[in-house]
């Protein structure tokens, strides 16, 4: 918890791009932040283009080259592209220190599509998930309140976090067909945590770098993927995991979520950066939390249980409304204690 706590106290958010009109996940006040004594950063899209372009010769690419292609082993499906994401992290990484200022961390909150690939010629995820796997979350969609959380989940636990979209439920022949690995837990209480392939390769299956394909469908037609390479992707390793996010309201108040569960090992039949996660009655955590309270389809997960800590961190931060997933025999409020 104090490590929580310190951490926020020298953090500075780091964005490039402006946060979209169609994620709301990225259009909430950043008032509240500077109010917990955060410094932002907010940089445009040219700015990010301008640092990347100035990166290219720089000779940290090399190496970060040969890192990378260590890391992916046999899952280097794209070995031409690694120097331009080499060099992406190269950037990425100098413009923080460069930039740091009086405080002692940095986290980035990054445009990513669907201009960026067009002009860069590439997609950012796995660099993202390098950058995490240094304790340097990377949100995506410039998700400044997703960036944070990362954060907070990364200094719960120090291990790597990621931010996987929460709103894709699990097929019920999935679900009867992966009975023995599921257990007791309903269907109501399973879901997709997914990305595009941003989740450090040390909480992966069998990581291997492809590409995405929902922007490949609508950049590039569907044809051979070029522009839209540079995903992470594989199943998210089976075991304890904790959800949390703090987020803003539109009238500036803090309000938050955690919730412990664990990913199952099941197959999820999908791409990107995916696991079939398992929280006790996150149906209605989800209705009654997520949705009625407006939290964005974003979330950050720790790779541990963290609830406690992330709970009291965010208590003693002057949050009241932080949701959990309570028990069927507890109702939230508002919910129909008849069922």
């Amino acid at each position: 918890m104090a490590r929580i706590i310190n951490g926020l106290n020298k953090l500075k958010i780091i964005a490039f791009g402006p946060r979209p009109q169609d994620f709301l996940a990225c259009n909430a006040p950043i008032k509240p932040l500077y109010d917990l004594g955060i410094e932002i950063m907010e940089n445009s899209e040219l700015d990010l283009y301008d640092i990347f372009l100035k990166a290219k010769g720089d000779p940290a690419v090399k190496s970060v080259v040969e890192d990378m292609a260590k890391e992916l082993g046999k899952g280097n499906a794209y070995p031409d592209l690694l120097e331009k994401l080499a060099q992406y992290e190269v950037a990425l990484t100098k413009f923080q220190q460069d930039h740091l200022g009086a405080s002692e961390f940095g986290v980035f909150a990054n445009k990513c599509w669907p201009a960026f690939e067009s002009y860069f010629g590439f997609v950012p995820c796995y660099v993202n998930s390098r950058l995490a796997s240094q304790g340097i979350p990377v949100a995506c969609e410039v998700d400044i309140y997703g960036a944070l959380s990362e954060y907070m989940a990364t200094c719960a636990t120090e291990l790597p976090a990621t931010l996987l979209d929460i709103n894709n439920t699990v097929p019920p022949d999935m679900y009867e067909e992966a009975r023995d690995q599921i257990g007791d837990y309903k269907n109501g209480d399973l879901f997709m945590g997914f990305h595009c392939g941003n989740t450090a390769a040390s909480c992966l299956l069998d990581g291997a770098m492809k590409f995405q394909l929902i922007m490949n469908r609508l950049l590039e037609a569907g044809e051979e993927p070029d522009i839209t390479r540079g995903t992470l992707e594989g199943r998210i390793r089976p075991g304890e995991i904790t959800i949390f996010r703090l987020q803003s309201t539109a009238d500036a108040k803090l309000r938050a979520y955690v919730a412990e569960g664990e990913v199952l090992d099941v197959d999820p039949k999908s791409f990107g950066s995916i696991g079939v996660f398992a929280i006790e009655q996150m149906g209605r955590f989800y209705r009654h939390v997520l949705i009625e309270k407006r939290f964005p389809h974003h979330t950050a997960v720790a790779f541990k249980h963290a609830g406690k800590a992330l709970f009291s961190a965010t208590k003693m931060l002057g949050v009241e409304d932080i949701g959990f997933n309570r028990p069927e025999s507890m109702c939230y409020s508002g919910e129909n204690p008849f069922g």
